[in-house]
């Protein structure tokens, strides 16, 4: 049976090809239903970057609590390369999503979603590829400007790349820095914004993909 890596492009020309073709495919409105399994999803490299660990943790929406958790490790297939990280990540993630006895309603990703110079970041990637509804949660900015936010949890601020609105500077802890939200595929950036920090509690990071992280980093 083929698999996502099969087909995976090997060279920067061939990528950006993929993502002029795949951008266009991305749903930029809800479109999910309930939320029964969040999930968030974090990858790391090991052996000399020769491979690449995928983490999935998912939760329970409400209590936050994790419900399963996967850890994936496979042949990295492409080199490190701005703005086309998501051809090294995409493949572990999406394996290790598939993992799951039910795939999850929604997921988080430790990356960039449209706030990419051609606005198919890490999230957009995954999200068409999997299908899934999928949320950019990164940590520093890729593209975009934006007006530094205040200081309490909560406070936001519009990102906009060669005019256009591409994410949301999101205080998530008072004091902290923000992180940088974004659409993936299949949520709007409101519901993207809210969701965010409904499920950050405690700490900068969201709590799935606090959890997500933490597990990608248990490789020997």
């Amino acid at each position: 049976m083929d698999t996502l890596a099969d087909h995976w492009p090997t060279t920067e020309a061939e990528a950006r090809a993929v993502q002029e073709r795949l951008r266009g495919r991305v749903v930029t409105h809800d479109d999910f239903g309930t939320l029964r399994r969040l999930a968030a999803v974090d990858a790391h490299f090991g052996g000399g970057d020769r491979v690449t660990w995928a983490a999935v943790a998912e939760v329970d929406p409400d209590t936050l609590e994790l419900t399963r958790s996967v850890l994936l490790c496979a042949p990295t297939r492409f080199p490190y390369v701005p703005g086309l990280l998501s051809f090294r990540e995409v493949p572990a993630m999406a394996a290790a999503l598939a993992l799951l006895p039910e795939p999850p309603d929604l997921v988080l990703v430790d990356g960039q979603g449209l706030a990419h110079p051609r606005r198919f970041g890490l999230a957009c990637h995954l999200g068409v590829v999997t299908g899934l509804p999928t949320i950019g949660v990164a940590k520093s900015r890729l593209v975009g400007r934006y007006e530094e936010p205040g200081r309490e949890r909560g406070a936001s601020s519009p990102m906009f790349h060669r005019r256009e609105l591409v994410g949301v500077a999101l205080r998530t802890r008072d004091g902290t820095n923000p992180l940088f939200v974004s659409t993936g595929h299949r949520v709007s950036l409101a519901t993207a914004v809210d969701l965010v920090l409904r499920v950050t509690r405690k700490w900068r990071l969201p709590e799935p993909i606090r959890l997500a992280d933490a597990l990608s980093r248990m490789h020997g």
